[in-house]
């Protein structure tokens, strides 16, 4: 085999409780290996299992972890895996682990690439990248030789968003259809709310819900919609999804990856975040004149939410300049580029005999 040419693990995990985000940011990151002709494999704890199909219908091989990542005799696990694989490198999305786990893994060889917007600790990895757009530079404490991408070129964006930037130039004229997209995660248990009070707005004539079958409440939202008498539908699969970007006028979100990949599209957006790093990433893309940051979610009333959607449909110069912005600001090549900084720490000279030495043995 070209040693050049070795595999790519990624250590990652998804539940209701650990949260969905890290899965599919590295789905996206493993799409991008895969056109440079990188072979992706995923070491994950899931849950529900059916989180596999996902994986495996992206043309990725995936193991089962037996427990979630940095829990007790997970770090011996996942250097096993890096062995037998002979990995050239391995991504890490999620919490959990801790310098040491961090040290432990640069001992295999294999280069280590940190998917992370906490910067709640000191990373010794090779590659540091935070794909929202906060926090910048200032709190990220790193060693010697540690490289960071961050910031709107390195936004991580799904292939379903990439190919409806193009047709989605112009607003698509008729009545007024909303996007509610908290994704998966949704901990602060939106979807189901705001979607009703946008129900009681005259002049939102539809309401799409884009989610999977492993949201907490999606039978709840089912039966929502069945009862909505057709205003309301439950969106799943990504050929359903891609026809409504094309159709949405505005869109709900948590300032999530999904909220940067609906920039990407160029939809507006009222943001309200229930965590830590998408408020501060919120606070940007409002700054960047891309969305509406409404506060964080338990904060904002429905008073709140009916004015500022009422600015925004009464507007339509609003929209077209939030539209333009947030296609400015994400252009859906933060994967490649990605893959281009982690191509290149894997072609250094040094890291090349390390590799070549470890085939051999």
């Amino acid at each position: 085999m070209d040693v050049k040419r070795g595999p790519i693990l990624f250590r990652c995990d998804a539940t209701p409780e650990l949260g969905f985000e890290p899965l599919y940011q590295c789905l996206s990151l493993a799409a991008a290996l895969q056109r440079r002709r990188r072979g992706t494999h995923f070491f994950s704890y899931l849950d529900p299992l059916n989180l596999a199909q996902c994986i495996h219908r992206a043309n990725n091989e995936w193991k089962p972890a037996e427990s979630p990542l940095g829990t007790s005799g997970d770090l011996e696990c996942t250097l096993r895996e890096i062995r037998r694989l002979n990995a050239a490198a391995v991504v890490l999305s999620g919490s959990g682990y801790n310098p040491e786990y961090l040290e432990a893994l640069n001992d295999t060889g294999a280069r280590v690439i940190v998917i992370d917007s906490d910067a709640g600790m000191k990373f010794g990895s090779k590659l540091v990248v935070n794909p929202l757009l906060a926090p910048g530079r200032k709190p990220y404490r790193v060693e010697s030789g540690t490289q960071l991408l961050l910031g709107r070129k390195f936004a991580l964006v799904r292939g379903v968003f990439r190919r409806q930037r193009t047709i989605r130039a112009t607003e698509q004229p008729g009545a007024f259809r909303a996007l509610v997209a908290f994704g998966d995660d949704d901990h602060g248990d939106q979807t189901l709310l705001r979607t009703e009070q946008l129900l009681e707005m005259p002049k939102v004539d539809k309401v799409s819900i884009a989610t999977r079958v492993h949201h907490p409440r999606y039978h709840e939202l089912k039966e929502f919609a069945a009862d909505s008498g057709g205003r309301v539908e439950v969106v799943t699969e990504p050929k359903e999804l891609m026809t409504r970007l094309v159709r949405s006028h505005f869109a709900l979100t948590s300032g999530d990856t999904m909220a940067l990949e609906l920039c990407c599209v160029g939809i507006p957006q009222l943001v309200l975040p229930t965590k830590q790093r998408h408020i501060l990433s919120a606070k940007r893309m409002d700054d960047e004149g891309v969305a509406t940051f409404l506060g964080a979610a338990d904060e904002v009333s429905f008073d709140s939410l009916y004015e500022t959607v009422n600015l925004v449909l009464d507007d339509p110069m609003e929209r077209l300049g939030m539209s333009r912005c947030g296609r400015n600001l994400i252009d859906g090549r933060g994967g490649d580029r990605i893959v281009n900084g982690l191509e290149i720490v894997l072609h250094t000279p040094i890291h090349r005999d390390v590799i070549q030495f470890r085939a051999a043995a």
